[in-house]
C-alpha cells in the first residue's frame, strides 16, 4: 500500500534488483532539502514530485522518484521499523532518484522528496511505500559450499527451507556458467532440492560459477524467493579410479592415464551370517570428504550394540564415498584376501600403504566407479549417486523438460 502527503501521485517502477540489506544510519539525502510545502514565483509553474509504479511493491524492485518541472534537490527514504536509510542514486539530469539498496519483504519506506523549479521554488512530497509480505519466504542453502577446489565428478546445487510450487519459474532464476563451456542440467530430487552437472564430468581446469535471482519472485502458493546465493567452483585435475567387484582390484588415474593399482576387498555378497550380504553400491561415486581416523559404528546405519553384526573399530586413512557408511579404508584384518574375495561391510579396504595414498591424493569431487559389486545402484540421495542416472533420464528430471 502507498500513502501520500503533499503534492503529486505515488507509486513504483519496477527493475531488477536482489538481496535484503539496507544501509544502517540515516537515510540518504541528495542536496540540501529546501523549506516544506511549496514555495511560488508569478509566471514560473512549481516542480512536481511523484512517486512512480503501483501498489505492493515486490522488494528486488526500487523505490523511485522523479520530479516534474523541475529537479531533485532531495531525496531520504528510510525503514522506521529498523531505522536504516535506503541508498540511491541521482539520474545526470537530477529528475530521477532510484533506490540501489535492497529493500525487505513486509516493509513501511517514508520517502520525503524535495524538488525546486526554474526559478529555484522548492517543492517537498512525502509518502509511504509499502513492500509485499509474502505467507512464506523460501531461502537457498548451497549443496555444496565453494572452499577449496574440486574433482571433475563435482554435484553443485540447491536447498530450499520451504516447497517449490513452481519449480520451473525457480529453476528459470537460476545461472550455472563455466569456463570452458559445457552442456548440463538441473534435476529435482523432491520439492526441496535440486541438483546441477554437466552431462560428462567436468573438464579439469573448470571454473563453475553458479547465481540464483529468485529473491522477490512469486514461486507459488503465496511463497517468495529468499535471499539470492552465488559460489564459484574451481575444478581440479582429473582423478577417477575404476574399482572392479570381480577383479578385486582398484586403479586410479590421473588425467586419463593410469598411475596406481592396488588390491581390494569390497563388500560381501554371501549371505554368511551375522548380516548377511553388505555388498558395495554399484555405479559412480564421488568423495564426500575425508578423515585420518575415524571410530566406524555400525550403529550409524542402524545395526546397534545388541544387533547381529554389530561393530564398533578404529580405522585408518578413511576416504568417504556415500551416506551409507562406504569409505575407501586400510582394514588390516582383510589384507589376506584383498585382491581375492570381497568380505567387507560394505567399504573398499586396502592395505595401510595403498589406503594411505589414496587418502592423500583423492579429494572432494574426484570420482570412483564401482562395477561388479554384486550390490544395488547409488541412489542419488546416498552421496552423490548422480552419475548413476542416465543424461536423457537427467533431463526429464528438469522442470523445465520433464
Amino acid at each position: 500500500m502507498i500513502r501520500i502527503a503533499g503534492l503529486g501521485l505515488v507509486a513504483l517502477l519496477l527493475a531488477a534488483c536482489s538481496g535484503q540489506t539496507e544501509t544502517a544510519g540515516a537515510a540518504q539525502a541528495v542536496g540540501a532539502a529546501g523549506a516544506p510545502g511549496t514555495a511560488t514565483v508569478p509566471g514560473v509553474p512549481a516542480a512536481t514530485v511523484a512517486f512512480e509504479g503501483g501498489d505492493q511493491l515486490s522488494p528486488k524492485d526500487p523505490i523511485v522518484v522523479k520530479a516534474s518541472g523541475g529537479t531533485l534537490q532531495a531525496v531520504t527514504v528510510t525503514n522506521p521499523q529498523t531505522g536504516n536509510g535506503v541508498k540511491g542514486d541521482l539520474s545526470p539530469d537530477k529528475t530521477t532518484w532510484t533506490s540501489t539498496d535492497h529493500l525487505r519483504y513486509g516493509s513501511t519506506y517514508q520517502v520525503a522528496a524535495t524538488a525546486v523549479n526554474q526559478a529555484g521554488a522548492a517543492t517537498e512530497q512525502r509518502g509511504e511505500v509499502h513492500t509485499i509480505k509474502p505467507s512464506g519466504v523460501a531461502t537457498p542453502a548451497l549443496f555444496q559450499s565453494a572452499s577449496g577446489d574440486f574433482g571433475v565428478g563435482l554435484i553443485i546445487g540447491l536447498k530450499f527451507d520451504h516447497d517449490i510450487a513452481d519449480k520451473a519459474a525457480v529453476e528459470k532464476s537460476f545461472k550455472v556458467t563455466s569456463s570452458p563451456a559445457q552442456d548440463g542440467g538441473w534435476y529435482w530430487v523432491g520439492k526441496r532440492e535440486v541438483h546441477f552437472r554437466p552431462k560428462e564430468y567436468w573438464k579439469a581446469g573448470s571454473t563453475v560459477k553458479l547465481e540464483t535471482t529468485t529473491f522477490g519472485m512469486p514461486i507459488g502458493g503465496g511463497v517468495y524467493g529468499g535471499q539470492d546465493v552465488s559460489a564459484t567452483y574451481k575444478i581440479h585435475d582429473s582423478w577417477i579410479a575404476k574399482a572392479d567387484g570381480k577383479t578385486h582390484q582398484i586403479k586410479a588415474y590421473h588425467n586419463g592415464q593410469l598411475v596406481k593399482t592396488a588390491p581390494t576387498s569390497m563388500g560381501k555378497t554371501a549371505n554368511t551370517p551375522p548380516r548377511g550380504p553388505t555388498p558395495t553400491f554399484n555405479g559412480t561415486h564421488t568423495v564426500l570428504g575425508k578423515e585420518d581416523h575415524k571410530i566406524m559404528d555400525s550403529c550409524s546405519y542402524g545395526v546397534c550394540e545388541g544387533d547381529p553384526g554389530y561393530y564398533k573399530a578404529p580405522e585408518n586413512w578413511n576416504v568417504r564415498i556415500s551416506n551409507d557408511g562406504e569409505y575407501l579404508h586400510e582394514n588390516l584384518k582383510t589384507v589376506g584376501v584383498q585382491g581375492s574375495d570381497n568380505v567387507s561391510n560394505g567399504c573398499l579396504n586396502m592395505n595401510t600403504e595403498n589406503a594411505k595414498w589414496f587418502f592423500d591424493t583423492f579429494n572432494v569431487g574426484d570420482v570412483v566407479e564401482v562395477t561388479n559389486s554384486g550390490g544395488p545402484q547409488l541412489a542419488i540421495n546416498n552421496g552423490h549417486g548422480d552419475w548413476a542416472i542416465s543424461w536423457s533420464a537427467w533431463q526429464a528430471g528438469s522442470a523445465l523438460h520433464g
